[in-house]
């Protein structure tokens, strides 16, 4: 798997030179959804640090059975209610988050003594039933209630884009969350933070990228890349 982490460090770091960007600003998040806690540690003592979950009690046996290693646990799925004190309480971030209420519930389930729950903002930019994310139209007003509350760190964005495998459709999509994440940070410097919890912003994240558009995503501006199957290989 050693071949396997390097050869997808190495993508990231070409398409970092190609986008004129420093490759150590682009976070590479391992999809860990159904793959065994052994091969997690495997490819974690190899310096991979950050894990994406999808099923928060398939991920809090992981998180459980590797907690002698210093990991980042990402969430990265869809989010029922009745999970979010399990969530609020084992990871580090949630990306996932489209839905006022869902934030609230994690901002009253963070435990005081693990600071901020460092959150992204999925949104649908297309209108596909099969994909959760708050609409372009509506994020401003959610990014300012997020921002509201106490144990949340607003740090950005994400999306799962319309599958495709030719560059400009790819790079159109990623671009168009680029504007939106722009136009938020525009939102939070015009209204400043007087009404706001103290660090409760900090817009530095755009989690967009997959295996297969990590080269594209880069090229618009993507800080964080969220890699499964070019790691673990394809899913049954």
């Amino acid at each position: 798997m050693n071949c396997i982490l390097q050869a997808v460090q190495h993508r990231i770091g070409v398409a970092a030179w190609q986008a004129g960007r420093d490759a150590s600003q682009i976070t590479l998040l391992a999809v860990s959804k159904t793959v065994s806690a052994s091969r997690v540690r495997e490819l974690a003592l190899q310096g991979q640090r950050d894990f994406g979950e999808n099923y928060v009690q398939e991920a809090l046996d992981k998180i459980a059975r590797l907690q002698d290693l210093p990991l980042i646990w990402h969430f990265i799925g869809p989010i029922q209610r009745n999970k979010t004190t399990a969530i609020a309480t084992h990871f580090d971030w949630v990306h996932s988050i489209d839905r006022f209420v869902v934030a609230q519930r994690l901002s009253e389930a963070r435990p005081l003594t693990q600071g901020p729950l460092n959150i992204c903002v999925q949104v649908k930019l297309e209108a596909e039933p099969s994909k959760s994310g708050v609409s372009p139209e509506g994020l401003p007003e959610l990014a300012a209630q997020i921002a509201r509350l106490p144990n949340l760190r607003l740090r950005g964005l994400m999306t799962i884009p319309r599958a495709s495998m030719e560059w400009m459709q790819q790079r159109a999509q990623f671009a168009a969350l680029r504007r939106l994440f722009e136009a938020l940070q525009v939102q939070f410097e015009t209204a400043g933070q007087a009404d706001l919890h103290a660090g409760n912003v900090q817009l530095d994240t755009l989690s967009m990228g997959m295996s297969a558009d990590l080269e594209a995503a880069i090229m618009e501006g993507s800080t964080c890349v969220r890699v499964g199957s070019a790691l673990f290989g394809k899913r049954i």
